[in-house]
């Protein structure tokens, strides 16, 4: 196998030579266990650790290997490696870490393409979707929307839930698939490219596991039934896991999220919600919150039934989170930056006092 293989590119070759690495082993991270990454490389697979400077240097996660990273690294005896420096991510999908405000979970690097899961039984959500597709947007990730469970449902619903899809979200690709009967797989693979990444996004129980089994032909993730007590998905895959599938394509499952909560998403939420921007820029005031200003267009506009007024609303609350976000994080930043002072301070003061 080569490097290319896994999506190995000029731009990472230009990177290692200018960065005297050519001595170094390059691999991509294919899963991660609690701070341990499975790097594959041209020699195999090794379990790899950061080395401490890495981990000290660490200004957050951010800064840390993810899976879908290329990675220098160094292998010792026992299959063991040491990653000692992260190769540039041309995209980094991420969201706000659940319970920890102003913090960021990395969801996977290097992504080409996106595709944002639902159940068509189930767990249809056009607000999670534009959620999904803020992430997306703001990590340059294209997103292609996928409709699994097809097989559940009959024509007439999955008529109305494509039409709805088309009508709010109109410029992004919709695939209806069954992983039972397997129709609509020959459209899912006509869009997999050799060389490219893709990865899964969705709750638990939509099939993700389970559609990449059957795109790969082995079974290579754990699938387990919808819960009959909750009618909710299991959280079968517990960790982000990276396959290489039989045409080239390079696949990312990862655990269900019941929560995707929003990270430093403006230009997602403008791409995400273009009509609602579209009309903002013809608002009187600059600063508009579109809620209860004279003058507003986009306002305007809901009243006329231009825009729909679940997206609207559905902006509203992601705006919030976004804000709350940002100030979350310049609090968290004040914070580190008045201990940095007392710190300093301190041992100022200890020095002083050590002077005979």
């Amino acid at each position: 196998m080569k490097l290319e293989d896994l999506g190995f590119n000029k731009q990472l070759e230009q990177f290692r030579m200018e960065n005297k690495l050519s001595e170094d082993e390059i691999g991509r991270v294919i899963a991660e266990h609690k701070e341990r990454f499975i790097v594959r490389t041209t020699a195999g697979e090794f379990e790899a650790e950061i080395t401490g400077n890495m981990r000290f240097a660490a200004r957050s996660r951010e800064d840390l290997p993810a899976v879908g990273d290329w990675v220098a690294l160094t292998i010792y005896e026992g299959d063991l490696a040491i990653i000692h420096k992260i190769l540039p991510r041309f995209s980094v999908l991420k969201r706000q870490s659940v319970g920890h405000f102003g913090e960021v979970q990395i969801i996977a690097a290097n992504i080409d393409f996106a595709f944002l899961v639902q159940a068509a039984d189930r767990d249809f959500n056009l607000n999670r979707l534009e959620r999904y597709l803020t992430l997306c947007y703001s990590a340059k990730v294209e997103p292609i929307i996928l409709l699994t469970k097809t097989d559940l449902v009959d024509e007439a619903r999955m008529a109305e839930i494509m039409e709805r899809i088309k009508n709010r979200i109109p410029n992004v690709l919709q695939i209806a698939v069954s992983n039972e009967t397997h129709a609509g797989y020959e459209k899912v693979k006509k869009t997999l490219e050799k060389g490219k990444t893709y990865c899964l996004l969705g709750s638990s129980g939509v099939g993700k596991s389970t559609l990449i089994n059957n795109l790969s032909g082995e079974a290579f993730l754990e699938t387990g039934p919808i819960s009959l007590h909750t009618g909710k998905g299991r959280h079968v895959t517990t960790h982000r896991e990276l396959v290489l599938l039989e045409n080239g394509a390079i696949m990312i499952d990862n655990p269900g999220m019941r929560e995707v909560g929003i990270a430093d998403s403006a230009v997602g939420l403008e791409t995400a919600f273009d009509r609602i921007i579209s009309y903002s820029q013809l608002c009187r005031y600059k600063d508009c919150t579109h809620t209860q200003e004279a003058g507003c267009a986009v306002l305007e506009a809901l009243e006329k039934e231009e825009i729909d007024r679940d997206a609207y609303e559905n902006y509203l609350k992601l705006e919030r989170e976004k804000a709350h976000f940002e100030t979350s994080v310049a609090e968290k930043r004040k914070k580190e930056k008045i201990f940095g002072r007392i710190i300093k301070d301190y041992h100022k003061k200890d020095i002083k006092n050590r002077k005979p």
